[in-house]
C-alpha cells in the first residue's frame, strides 16, 4: 500500500513541478520525479509521513510560482504591461494562498505522523495533569 502512495505522491509533486516550470524539458521533469521518489523512499516510514512530505513540497512549489512569474516578466521588460501586472497579482494571491494551505496541511500531517513532542506542556503540572481551576484549589 505504501508503494502505491509513494507513486501517487511522487506523481503529484512532479505534476506540480511540471506546471511550475512550464517549458522545462522532459529530462528535467523526469530527474525531478526520480529525485522526489528516491527522497520519499529513503525518508518516509508511514503513509502519513509520505503525504506530509508531498504536501510540503507542493507548498514550496506553490510559493515558488509567483516568484518565478515575477522573474520571467522582469527578464522580458523593465516595466511590465497591465496584463503582466494582472498575471503577477493573480500568481501572488493564488500562489501564497495555496502555499500557506499546503504547508499548514503538511504541518498537521507531520504532527500526526510524529506524535506529540516530548516534555511537559506550558502550564501543566509535572504529572502531566492540567492545572486545577482556582475555585477548586484549597487555600490555607
Amino acid at each position: 500500500m505504501i508503494i502505491l502512495n509513494l507513486i501517487l505522491g511522487t506523481l503529484v509533486t512532479t505534476i506540480g513541478f511540471w506546471i511550475l516550470q512550464g517549458t522545462a524539458s522532459q529530462s528535467v521533469v523526469a530527474l525531478w520525479a526520480v529525485t522526489v521518489g528516491a527522497f520519499l523512499w529513503w525518508r518516509v516510514r508511514s503513509i502519513t509521513e509520505l503525504w506530509a512530505w508531498a504536501t510540503l513540497l507542493l507548498g514550496l512549489e506553490s510559493f515558488a510560482w509567483p516568484i518565478q512569474v515575477m522573474i520571467q516578466f522582469k527578464a522580458v521588460s523593465e516595466t511590465p504591461s497591465q496584463d503582466e501586472m494582472e498575471t503577477m497579482l493573480t500568481a501572488v494571491i493564488l500562489g501564497l494562498f495555496s502555499s500557506v494551505f499546503w504547508i499548514a496541511f503538511s504541518y498537521g500531517l507531520f504532527k500526526r505522523a510524529w506524535g506529540p513532542f516530548p516534555g511537559p506542556a506550558r502550564g501543566a503540572s509535572p504529572a502531566g495533569d492540567s492545572p486545577q481551576p482556582a475555585s477548586r484549589k484549597k487555600s490555607r
